[in-house]
């Protein structure tokens, strides 16, 4: 048994708002709480007409001062997007406000295109290039300060907000273990060297004062419902939202179809599928058994799931099935 998560965009559904979907995202959170989940995680994502989750404190804030128990964080925050010291800033008054219950997982992609990139941050090259520095600046200021350090984030010094390293390349594998650092990878959309990393993320993991051996987390896209054809259904909101990635068309999360004929090509259809390969999609017996094979393929500590499906009521219940499964270690709330 391990604990299970979730992983949140707020996605903004055809003829819903940003308003609904960070309502949304609240209910998810509520029903998370309810159902046992260790933690739901928001992931900041920029320029994008389907996702509400940009400001990533702030849908952080909203989920927290929604619920009591669950951990409530950052799958992740793009750390070369913005400054250390604004990030341990906003994480320590996050932790300030929900003591005990507050994750900073950090990426190094910029989470949206090149050019809103750039316009977020004015060195786009340096900012990829000092993440490794950046990560050890914002430990120092999350931390107790030194004797006469001239740079403090209050609130944020003695916080010791827990740091994760997220990742879907080797790169970040490397990193997480020399820090010391539990490790998420995205192999919800990013499954290719998901083997490979966490393998070398746990030979050449170094203990740190904040772990002392490896953790892994996994990702899954899922979609649960009571019957196999009913989730299938619901994951073709997905399925579009992919294909039109590709094709650089930024629309709101689409609602889902009866069928995907007609709306890719053999090649799209072929990229997509391969992307999310380790989606669990159906009914709970379907999903039990892909689960069962994935988890004992990664030996992962946790899994985090990311549910985008374009009905708030089926997206809750399909928070309620996954939460049936034997598998699935609950946290008390």
């Amino acid at each position: 048994m391990i604990p299970f998560s979730i992983l949140d965009l707020s996605p903004i559904g055809e003829d819903h708002s940003a308003r609904d979907a960070l309502e949304q995202s609240r209910r998810m959170a509520i029903k998370a709480e309810e159902q046992g989940y260790k933690r739901v995680w928001l992931a900041e994502h920029h320029g994008m007409p389907g996702i509400a989750s940009a400001a990533t404190s702030l849908v952080i804030a909203h989920l927290g001062a929604a619920t009591k128990t669950i951990r409530v964080g950052s799958g992740g925050i793009m750390l070369p997007n913005h400054s250390p010291l604004v990030i341990a800033e906003q994480f320590g008054t996050l932790e300030a406000l929900l003591p005990g219950r507050v994750d900073l997982g950090l990426g190094r992609a910029p989470g949206t295109d090149m050019r809103t990139a750039q316009a977020l941050r004015r060195n786009l090259e340096s900012g990829a290039e000092n993440f490794p520095h950046d990560i050890v600046e914002l430990q120092r200021l999350l931390g107790a300060p030194e004797e006469n350090q001239p740079i403090l984030a209050v609130p944020g010094m003695n916080s010791q907000v827990p740091i994760w390293l997220l990742g879907s390349s080797l790169y970040s594998a490397h990193l997480a273990a020399a820090l010391g650092l539990p490790y998420a990878f995205a192999s919800h959309f990013a499954p290719d060297m998901l083997i490979d990393a966490i393998s070398i993320y746990r030979d050449r993991f170094q203990p740190s004062a904040s772990l002392d051996k490896p953790y892994v987390m996994v990702g899954v896209m899922g979609a649960a419902a009571e019957t196999d054809a009913e989730a299938d259904r619901l994951f073709t909101s997905s399925q579009q939202q992919f294909v039109n990635l590709r094709k650089n068309i930024r629309t709101r999360f689409p609602k889902p179809v009866d069928s995907m004929e007609g709306l890719w090509t053999p090649m799209e259809k072929l990229s997509v599928e391969h992307t999310l390969r380790y989606a669990a999609v159906g009914s709970v017996s379907t999903i039990e058994a892909k689960l069962t094979d994935f988890l004992k393929e990664t030996e992962a500590d946790e899994l985090i799931i990311s549910m985008p499906i374009h009905d708030i009521e089926a997206r809750l219940r399909s928070v309620e099935l996954f939460a049936t499964l034997p598998m699935m270690e609950k946290v008390e709330a």
